[in-house]
């Protein structure tokens, strides 16, 4: 069974995601400006977030300044501007004109992919190039990569675009399985023309073809699987009202935009405070191939690509499965008119195994209690890569992301063992390694916004009078005093987490109150430190920074990225040193995963994740899952095998 819901067109909270109506009203200032002409695209448009204080100080009735971020680009000139739009003022609040060659490109656009392979079609060089590999242009897909930013003087300030070329013999075969190596097109997006072509490599297109579903990969369907059926007969434990989400003395709400996808905003448990603004900020992939024709290739799906605008329609037993609760997402499309993307955040709750349990026999007990947890999630397709963003609750406190990577390996001819950047994965078809790393920006409110942070290891202590059989050791708390010092790195040789704490509220055994961000550790970005991504992506290089709260740094990699040529975000954030203690406090986390393709990798990707854990610490008096019934077991079946 499902539920979808879309937004109603009133607005009742401060944090309500942008209405069809909304939307449609900021085109219509943008054009009574005199700002919309045939070529004005709308790149982006997304709700500027009120104060937090106003947030915080808002009750139901009370008038809200509803501000809408436009980014704009005129494609015939290149020309882009940075609106706030008042949609209760009906006035344009802010024009900006963006200068692109010092403050970075305005994301790229979904009709600039679209005329790629017409313009390199037109190119008596790409097509020369093309026809010298036996390959007709007709036959070869385009696949747009952002541009990155190399310092090149003839490129500072054009609007480009790269693209790697692939062979697609017919209309239902998959490109990248025959990827044409060792060729490079550039093209100025606001010209339309081919500004360069890079003929670097002559290396065999791989021949085999790559759809799953077809030879030589496809295969029958099993024939063993049981179907596996969730039923919730009296409907979910969770309730949705107006995006606001409340579950087992979990609250919060939810908002969606074409930059970071899902967001959850209020998490409160038992109207306790515990983060005010979650998100998955930025998202960057660079890959590991120094060659000429492949040194470029480093994706910010989030800033340069907009990856929450590529969220896919969900599906019930597919996408998600048991008792659904779907919400649609209204976004802006290039043209400035509301789109709708039907189903493309899913609530369900899972059964998630054992939440605690013990069998005495001093005081002749044996209980357990059953795990579930909330999940709120949504799937979007950048490219060749499916990545699923899965914020989870649970019943003890904690709160968990995972992000799930799929879809089909990016691809390169393989060119034999020692060229040591690459796995083979189908006849002389190679995927590149890469890294997919996330940042999540966590603006913390433990029981309220006045914030400390700690760092913590498990350390061993040295033998000695107070230690005479060497098995001590102890909890080390550091203190993250200031900025400068709160720039750090994983360790799980220490069981390094990181605790923030109100000092100012204790728990019944006067403890401060506190969560803990418990990291996976998997590598920060593997780049040197001279290279243009290790510059782009600083924030990147730590797995943890912690910042005093700025309402307008939102954005790890800086606001602009686009062919930005880098040390923006968080370096900048943090050259002031501010002060951490007892503050409104931002954590920025690093996490992802470093990508050796396996041949089980093709032609489709299984799954692969990486995550993070926030657990109290002391937020609680005891255990606060004291209070779930015992299941019932009568909806068990069991099976038994006897000895005769």
């Amino acid at each position: 069974m499902t539920a979808t819901s879309t937004r109603a067109s009133a607005v009742f909270h401060p944090l309500a995601r942008l209405t069809a109506e909304e939307i449609e009203k900021v085109r219509d200032l943008v054009a009574d400006a005199g700002m919309l002409t045939d070529t004005t695209r709308f790149v982006f448009v997304g709700l500027e977030e009120p104060d937090k204080g106003d947030v915080l100080g808002w009750r139901p009735g009370a008038e809200v300044d509803r501000r809408v971020r436009v980014l704009l680009l005129d494609r015939a000139t290149g020309v882009a501007r940075d609106l706030s739009v008042s949609v209760t003022g009906s006035a344009i609040a802010r024009d900006i004109e963006v200068d692109a060659a010092t403050e970075g490109q305005l994301p790229l656009l979904v009709e600039e992919f679209t005329e790629l392979d017409g313009i390199v079609a037109g190119d008596k060089r790409w097509a020369e190039a093309l026809a010298r590999r036996g390959l007709a242009v007709a036959e070869v897909r385009c696949a747009p990569m952002s541009a990155g930013a190399y310092g090149l003087s003839e490129e500072v300030g054009r609007r480009l675009i790269r693209v790697l070329p692939f062979h697609q013999p017919d209309p239902q075969e998959n490109p990248l399985a025959h990827p044409v190596d060792g060729l490079v097109g550039v093209i100025d997006l606001t010209a339309g023309v081919v500004t360069a072509v890079h003929d670097l490599l002559d290396l065999p297109v791989p021949s085999e073809r790559g759809r799953w579903d077809a030879p030589p990969h496809a295969v029958e369907p099993r024939t063993d699987i049981k179907p596996i059926e969730i039923t919730q007969p009296e409907g979910p434990s969770f309730l949705v009202v107006d995006d606001e989400v409340s579950w087992a003395g979990w609250r919060f709400r939810i908002g969606f935009d074409a930059r970071e996808g899902l967001s959850l905003h209020q998490l409160t448990h038992d109207g306790r405070s515990v983060v005010y603004r979650a998100s998955i900020a930025e998202m960057v992939v660079p890959y590991a191939d120094p060659s000429p024709a492949r040194y470029w290739q480093n994706y910010f799906d989030g800033s340069e690509y907009l990856f929450g605008r590529f969220a896919n329609s969900l599906e019930l037993g597919c996408d998600c499965l048991g008792e659904i609760h779907y919400l649609d997402a209204t976004l802006a499309d290039e043209m400035g008119h509301p789109q709708l993307i039907r189903n493309a955040i899913c609530l369900h709750e899972e059964d998630f195994g054992l939440l605690w349990k013990h069998s005495d026999v001093w005081f002749d007990m044996a209980e357990t209690r059953r795990q579930r947890r909330l999940v709120v999630s949504f799937v979007t397709t950048v490219g060749n890569y499916d990545y699923g963003f899965y914020w989870y609750l649970y019943l003890d406190g904690r709160i968990q992301v995972e992000v799930k990577a799929t879809g089909i390996l990016w691809t390169s001819s393989y060119r034999g063992a020692n060229h040591p950047y690459a796995t083979e994965v189908a006849p002389g078809l190679g995927a590149p390694f890469h890294q997919h790393l996330f940042s999540a920006r966590l603006d913390m409110a433990v029981d309220g916004t006045a914030n400390s942070v700690y760092e913590v290891d498990a350390v061993p202590e040295a033998v000695g009078d107070g230690n005479p059989y060497g098995n001590g050791f102890r909890r080390r708390m550091t203190p993250l005093a200031r900025e400068s010092e709160a720039q750090r790195m994983a360790d799980p040789s220490v069981d390094r987490v990181w605790q923030v704490v109100n000092p100012s509220v204790t728990n019944r055994l006067g403890q401060p109150v506190g969560y803990v961000l418990v990291p996976e550790g998997k590598p920060v970005l593997l780049a040197d430190e001279s290279s243009s991504i290790h510059q782009r992506a600083r924030f990147a290089t730590k797995h943890l920074w912690v910042t005093q709260y700025d309402p307008a740094q939102r954005h790890p990699a800086g606001d602009l990225v686009n062919q930005h040529p880098g040390a923006g975000g968080l370096p900048v954030f943090v050259a002031g040193d501010r002060q951490l203690e007892d503050q409104d406090l931002v954590l920025w986390h690093t996490f992802g995963m470093v990508h050796f393709p396996r041949p089980e990798e093709w032609p489709v990707m299984p799954v692969d994740s990486c995550g993070f854990t926030l657990a109290p610490f002391g937020f609680f008096d005891r255990n606060p899952a004291l209070d779930i019934p015992m299941s019932a077991a009568a909806h068990c079946e069991h099976s038994s095998h006897g000895s005769s």
